[in-house]
């Protein structure tokens, strides 16, 4: 395989990561056009190329260098062992790698902690090599079954019990199991090839990649507020105020007061607008932000 050394290889999940990606790099004003039923996009960003594959190949193929730059699961990336760098968490579809058994097989729980019967157990998994760690880790045995999907019905007919991801564990509840232990936290995260991030060319566009891929993560984050002051308030109002640096200010006409402006964590909202009112905030506005480049 020849590789340019200019061109950027841009790899896109297919599946449930996809919306949540695509939305995301829309949101950072990069263009996406996908023919029907066709894996190779258009895209608006310069001597860029973009290419949809399934997470786990995103993967190996950023391990192998033919693809410089690409979003997979924090999970899949251990489970194959790859080396790469990771770039950014976006936080996007955040879900656990969970030990879940049924109900009946848990012997004692003790301080948040349950304990498993103290034989070799049989574990179904997508996840095989995180699985059999855990599993020696814990004393069950290395016994895992290679599950492809649905790993919640093979408990405990065909497995003592599973290892999953989940984001709520309403599934695994559904199904009657309990969760025992938690292997790892994933979500989508943006990944180089190590190949590509050794080359000072490529680097810098994956790290600017990154950079406004941020920006709109920290958007997201935050709102802007906008309030009216009088003079003597404008100390407790800026106090109150959780701003990325400090406040921009400016004077009201006729001196009759100041206009104060801050982007805040949109989370601290019912907290922060009551504050603000007390220490003599006015007319507050809340507006949405597009992008947030610190």
């Amino acid at each position: 395989m020849e590789f340019s050394t200019s061109t950027l290889r841009l790899a896109l999940p297919k599946g449930r990561m996809q919306e949540g990606v695509f939305a995301l790099l829309s949101e950072a004003g990069v263009r996406l056009s996908v023919p029907s039923r066709g894996y190779r996009p258009r895209i608006s960003l310069p001597e860029t190329e973009a290419k949809i594959l399934k997470p786990q190949n995103i993967i190996e193929m950023l391990a192998t260098g033919s693809r410089d730059v690409g979003f997979a699961g924090a999970d899949w990336v251990a489970e194959l062992g790859a080396d790469l760098v990771e770039v950014l968490d976006t936080g996007l579809d955040p879900v656990r790698l969970v030990a879940a058994v049924p109900a009946a097989l848990i012997e004692r729980e003790q301080r948040g902690t349950k304990s498993l019967p103290a034989r070799p157990m049989v574990f179904a998994s997508e996840y095989v090599r995180l699985t059999t760690r855990w599993c020696e880790q814990r004393g069950c045995g290395d016994r895992v079954v290679r599950s492809y999907g649905a790993t919640e019905v093979f408990a405990p007919e065909d497995a003592d019990g599973i290892t999953d991801v989940t984001a709520t564990g309403s599934t695994l509840e559904a199904n009657g199991l309990v969760i025992v232990d938690e292997l790892l936290r994933s979500s989508t995260r943006l990944y180089a090839s190590p190949r590509a991030w050794s080359q000072p060319v490529l680097r810098k566009r994956i790290e600017d990649l990154a950079v406004i891929l941020r920006s709109v993560l920290e958007a997201r984050r935050r709102v802007m507020l906008e309030l009216n002051c009088p003079a003597d308030r404008l100390s407790a109002v800026c106090e109150a105020l959780p701003c990325m640096r400090e406040p921009t200010i400016s004077t009201l006409h006729a001196n009759s007061g100041f206009a104060v402006k801050a982007a805040v964590p949109r989370e601290q909202l019912p907290i922060l607008i009551p504050r603000l009112k007390l220490a003599g905030g006015t007319d507050i506005v809340i507006s949405p932000l597009s992008q947030v480049v610190p």
